[in-house]
């Protein structure tokens, strides 16, 4: 059986760790620390604890107070409320001065619980990675996250790091070696190219386990740093099957899709499909249904890299 592990958990013990080895990391919250496991950090330094209360902006700004006298502040709420409520402050307090904060946006994408679309964070990859000196960083499984939280105190500079909330599958193992900007090789294939970020990784192993019982080898590059964009590895893997599907759990515009096609409409113009939300708002409800409702499961990659099989096929026919 698969092992899974919540983001929110593994980004939880990951602070208390970090916190035990650096005394210079802070960490600020507003009212959520039990949802996003922030609890556990207070619970083992209370004094490098600040709690704001429900008033992210204020969060935000005492972050970056911190940060400009020498601490690593993590901030940490929804992922709605960590980026859009609080983006004139993260923009001139954090990114401006590129100053060593760490937004934690949990409970990202879709899947937050059936909180509706009030609480869903479907276009904050898109508002964080327009903001310069932004660093946005999207793991795909319990144990990237927490090799992001080290690897994120370590940056010297604001960073966005979005987590889910559900448990999900493990994909990396323990001696994973994750590094801010550097795309990943998940499987090598020679017929369709598929990118993901964040959690879609998951899905898209199970997406090209179902095409290869079809005869289409899927080449899987997992990109868990959105900012700044491995280009290299993106156009080297468009450029090995000539095809690209991109998969993300936020809306289609502005993400992940959009970060690739700007990349090979510049130096690898490529067929593509993007797998997302669809510029719509979701509503409340179970988890799989969400999923399927707006074009998400690993059946609706698979799908897409059908597409582009077909077309190739339309355009090879004599």
């Amino acid at each position: 059986m698969t092992e899974m592990i919540a983001m929110r958990d593994a980004y939880g013990r990951a602070l208390v760790d970090l916190g035990e080895q650096n005394e210079r990391v802070v960490a600020v919250d507003a009212d959520l620390a039990s949802s996003s496991k922030m609890n556990l950090f207070a619970e083992a330094f209370p004094k490098r604890f600040f709690q704001m209360g429900i008033a992210e902006q204020n969060m935000t700004g005492v972050a970056a107070g911190l940060a400009a006298l020498g601490f690593v502040a993590f901030t940490n709420s929804f992922a709605c409320f960590a980026t859009l409520r609080t983006t004139d402050q993260i923009r001139v307090s954090i990114a401006q001065p590129s100053l060593p904060v760490v937004i934690g946006g949990a409970y990202s994408g879709l899947l937050g619980g059936k909180t509706g679309k009030t609480h869903q964070a479907i276009e904050d990859i898109a508002v964080m990675r327009a903001l310069p000196n932004m660093t946005v960083v999207a793991p795909g499984d319990g144990v990237e996250v927490r090799k992001a939280v080290f690897a994120a105190a370590d940056h010297g500079g604001p960073v966005y790091l979005r987590m889910t909330r559900d448990p999900s599958p493990v994909v990396f193992d323990e001696g994973y070696d994750f590094k801010i900007g550097r795309a990943v090789l998940v499987r090598e294939g020679s017929d369709v190219t598929v990118i993901t970020t964040g959690l879609m990784v998951g899905r898209a192993v199970e997406a090209a386990a179902l095409l290869a019982a079809e005869g289409i080898s899927v080449h899987l590059l997992h990109v868990p740093t959105v900012k700044p964009l491995d280009v290299a590895a993106v156009v080297a893997a468009a450029d090995k099957t000539g095809f690209v599907v991109t998969a993300e759990e936020h809306n289609i515009i502005g993400g992940l899709g959009g970060a690739v096609a700007e990349v090979l409409g510049e130096q690898r113009p490529t067929p593509m499909k993007r797998v997302g939300v669809a510029d719509v708002y979701g509503e409340s409800a179970p988890n799989d249904d969400l999923l399927q409702k707006y074009g998400l499961t690993a059946g609706h990659i698979a799908q897409a890299a059908r597409f582009l099989m077909e077309r190739r096929a339309a355009h090879t026919q004599p």
